[in-house]
């Protein structure tokens, strides 16, 4: 069985990805894939070179992230050109990768923890989908206190998600991460006992 996993930003999706990990699940990570593309020698990164030039790798070879960062950023219409180069290549590594996993053990729950899934989801294919969900105030309140933003801008970076409440409605599970630490594992023991895992 396999499922992916999602949320929004600051509604504690590691915290649930590492629960599940500890209780036996399969983990692939979508973001640990996308800096797996962008290793010196790989395909993908040579693609990168080709399309926004030398300047965008350091001596070494590696991807310089902050200059292709500010790039993108002063370019918003370069940002389509890099996900045409980079999001195809990360999509396949997951797919397989979760295939290799099932494949291994049959039993094994596999999680697939994807942060923008369900704004890429018609090119997913997963038996469900586990949405990691709080409100928006209380989004917005971890959001400034994790990363000590103003509200403008933990505003501002929650709307160019799409909205929790929309992936809640989208999603086959949710958990509820709102409450306390304690309340969020009753949720996911619940789950791990519906699926009849051990």
């Amino acid at each position: 069985m396999n499922i992916g996993l999602t949320g929004g930003i600051a509604t504690g999706k590691s915290s649930v990805s590492a629960w599940l990990v500890q209780h036996g699940a399969a983990l692939v990570d979508a973001d640990l894939i996308a800096r797996e593309v962008m290793m010196p020698g790989h395909p993908v990164l040579q693609q990168v070179r080709e399309r926004f030039g030398e300047e965008m790798l350091n001596e070494d070879g590696t991807l310089n992230r902050k200059r292709l960062g500010e790039h993108i950023f002063t370019h918003p219409e370069e940002r389509v050109a890099l996900e045409g180069i980079t999001h195809p290549a990360i999509r396949s590594l997951i797919h397989s990768r979760v295939a290799e996993l099932e494949a291994a053990d049959p039993q094994r729950l596999v999680i697939a923890d994807i942060p923008l899934l369900l704004e890429a989801r018609d090119a997913y294919r997963f038996d469900e989908i586990m949405v990691v969900y709080v409100p928006r105030d209380i989004q917005l309140q971890r959001l400034m206190a994790r990363d000590g933003l103003t509200e403008e801008q933990a505003a501002r970076r929650l709307a160019a998600q799409m909205d929790i409440e929309e992936k809640k409605r989208i999603a086959d599970i949710v958990i509820d991460n709102s409450g306390t630490p304690e309340e969020t594992w009753q949720q996911l023991q619940q789950f791990w006992r519906s699926k009849g895992l051990s």
